[in-house]
Parts: structure tokens; sequence; C-alpha cells
């Protein structure tokens, strides 16, 4: 019986997978692992919307099947959030779907739209399912940068000229994972005029925008006027409100994509859990208190990290938004690669980080760090580090 699986063949062995079971087994065999590896957050979502989770449960008719696209007064809810903090006008009939996660909806986008053979241009580095969700239902890759300036608009018009067949959906993900970067307003309006004059669907992943340090909230391509003409985008609730493991997402905009992804979906499931789409209603809808204490939390959390890791002999740029540093290899140690630097990191210093490489090619030279450990922890991951790069003979200055 064959197994050399067709879908199974085009996904590489993950990575980031490696260190994550060396720091699993360090943890069993009693290991304290400091894990800036994962971007798992470890405050609890509010009391408010636990209790409305729980409040829910308990009614009787609450248990059976939910809505694929979301429970109603969800959609309205997400659609009162773009008003409120986009200023944009979204029809939760039409315009909203709701996701478990941005990454399940992602996926689901992908299934729904793409033809084994077509071209997909993503950033690289990114998040995998920027690009395996897409590979996953048969289309090719092609490779664009993250840094947001006319480098990234050149490889935008070399793309379309040189690729055939010519890339029919672009991926954009500002605050970009794993690099952090932001853009403003006006590469929006950029993006999408170039998307409209060559017929490319946008595809916005939006997670990290209510986590931003500059005093400047991040945008939505949503803003820009004739946006929902190309485009879609993706949010989740995970880390604005701290409910990663509830995967509750949702995605707006164009009505076209919105429709193949709700067609799609009502095939894959049911729904989440009701309960659990109310809690959500709750987030939205209550009281704001912890999307500016999480953007706190996590600001005061990169301020220690950078300082500290600095002061151990690590150079880490200070990230303008999400809950991630992209931090490229100490220099005397670049030769080692971000895979088995993270190794070394993870045995010797007891630092789970993510390797770069396990975000694209042009990740390496980089590791990824998640600021989901409380400042102590952070402070006490600098001090092994540094004893690690001492043990190297890497001191500040070499660093």
């Amino acid at each position: 019986m064959d197994t050399d699986f067709y879908r199974m063949k085009r996904l590489p062995p993950y990575v980031i997978a490696e260190v994550n079971g060396m720091r699993h087994a360090a943890r069993l065999a009693g290991e304290d692992i400091i894990d800036l590896g994962m971007g798992n957050p470890d405050q609890p979502p509010p009391q408010h919307v636990i209790d409305k989770l729980c409040e829910v449960a308990q009614k009787p008719d609450a248990h059976g099947y939910s809505q694929s696209k979301g429970i109603p007064g969800l959609r309205r809810a997400q659609a009162n959030y773009y008003g409120r903090r986009f200023g944009v006008d979204i029809d939760p009939e039409t315009e909203v779907v709701v996701t478990m996660g941005s990454k399940e909806g992602l996926a689901s986008l992908a299934t729904a739209i793409t033809a084994p053979g077509d071209v997909v241009l993503a950033p690289n580095p990114s998040y995998p399912i920027h690009t395996f969700g897409f590979i996953i239902a048969g289309a090719t890759i092609r490779s664009v940068p993250t840094t947001p300036d006319e480098n990234y608009f050149r490889s935008l018009e070399k793309a379309m000229h040189f690729t055939v067949p010519r890339p029919s959906v672009l991926v954009v993900n500002y605050p970009s994972n794993p690099t952090a970067e932001v853009v403003d307003l006006a590469f929006y309006e950029r993006l999408v005029a170039w998307a409209k004059e060559n017929k490319v669907w946008i595809l916005s992943d939006l997670a990290y925008s209510e986590l931003y340090y500059d005093g400047n909230p991040t945008p939505s391509i949503m803003q820009v006027k004739g946006a929902k003409d190309v485009a879609i985008e993706f949010t989740s609730m995970s880390k604005t409100y701290s409910m990663a493991g509830w995967r509750m997402g949702f995605a707006v905009g164009n009505k076209s994509l919105i429709a193949a992804m709700s067609r799609v979906k009502s095939y894959l499931d049911y729904g989440a859990f009701t309960p659990i789409q109310a809690a959500a209603c709750a987030a939205l809808n209550g009281p704001q208190d912890i999307v500016e204490s999480n953007r706190q939390l996590y600001h005061k959390r990169r301020d220690v990290m950078v300082e500290a890791f600095g002061r151990a002999g690590w150079e880490i740029p200070a990230p303008r938004a999400s809950m991630f540093a992209w931090a490229p290899l100490p220099p005397a140690l670049a030769d080692m690669g971000s895979l088995e630097f993270s190794k070394q990191l993870l045995t010797h210093a007891k630092v789970a980080v993510a390797p770069g490489v396990g975000y694209g090619e042009e990740g390496e030279g980089f590791v990824r760090i998640a600021m989901v450990e409380n400042e102590q922890r952070l402070r006490q991951a600098a001090r092994n580090v540094k004893r690690y790069l001492t043990s190297l003979g890497v001191n500040s200055s070499a660093a």
C-alpha cells in the first residue's frame, strides 16, 4: 500500500519541532528551561470573559452544533471592533467569518481559493502557515522580502513580470511574525493600488495589531479606500485578550473571499463551541482594560529583555510591535547557524528560542525570542546566556 502521500511530500520536517522536542525532553528530565520559543501567552483572559464562558456552558441548549461562520452576535462584535478601532464599516453578514484562530482561517481560505499550480507571493521569513497553507493546497510559493521598503515593491514587480503563471495571491503580515516589522497606512495604500492594477488578492494577517510600542497604533489594510475590492484580513484574540487556547479569530473583508471561505468551512467544521463564542463576544464588547494592560506588559518585558541581554553580551534590536524579538546571532557565533545555536542555547543556557531558519531560508542567522516569561525569568535567561557566552570565550565586545 502506497504511503508516499502527495501532500506529505510537499511538507519538509518542521525545523522548530527539533528544538521543541529537546525542550520537552529536558523538562521531563527535571531541567528548568526558560521557554522563549513559542508565542504562548502566560496571562489569563479577563475574569468577565471566563465568567461568560461558564455561564453559557451551564445552559442545556448550549452544547449542540454551532455555526461554522460564527454566531451572529460574535460577527457583529467583530464588525463593531473594526468600527471603533479603525473607523471601517464592516457588514457582519457578508464581510465577517469567525475562524478557529487566524491559522485555521488562513488554511481554510487557501483551500477555498487555490488550484494546483497557482503561484502565491509570501514573505520570507514568515510564519509557516503563510506559505505551507498554500503549499498543502497545491500552490507554488514565490518569496518576497518582509522589509516594507522600495526593494519590497521592486520584488513584487519582478514577480509579476517573470513568473508563469502570474501570481494571484499576496500574503502580508504586519506587525510581522517573526521579524516584528511594522508598516504605515501609506504602505497599504500603495499595496492596494498595486493589487488592483495586477489583479492580485491580498491576504493580510493582523494578529498582532494591538501589541505596538512606539505610540502609533498599527493600521489595518481595510482603512484604505477600495481595500475590500481586493483584500481580506485576519485577526486573532489569542494575544490581545490572552485567549490563545480558545482558538478564536476572524476574517473580514472582500465578500467573494468571505463567501468562498465560509463555504469551505461549512464542509469542514460546525464552528467553535458556542460558549466560547459567547465569551469572545464578552471580550470584544466589554471592558477593554486588558488590551492596554497586555500592551504595557509586553512593552515592559521588551525593555527588560533588550537591556538584560545586551548587558549579557547579546545585542538585540528592540521590536516596535508584536510579542517577539527578531535577534541576530551573536557575531562570534554566526557561523553556527540558527538551528545549532538554538540547540546549544537550550542545552547549555537552559533557554529555548526558535531558530530563524524555521521561518524560511531568509531567516537564517536569526532566532525569534518570545516575550512570554515574566521579567524575573527574562533576567535569569540573560544571566544564563552570559554564562554560556563566557564559557565560549565570547565577551560583550566580541558578541
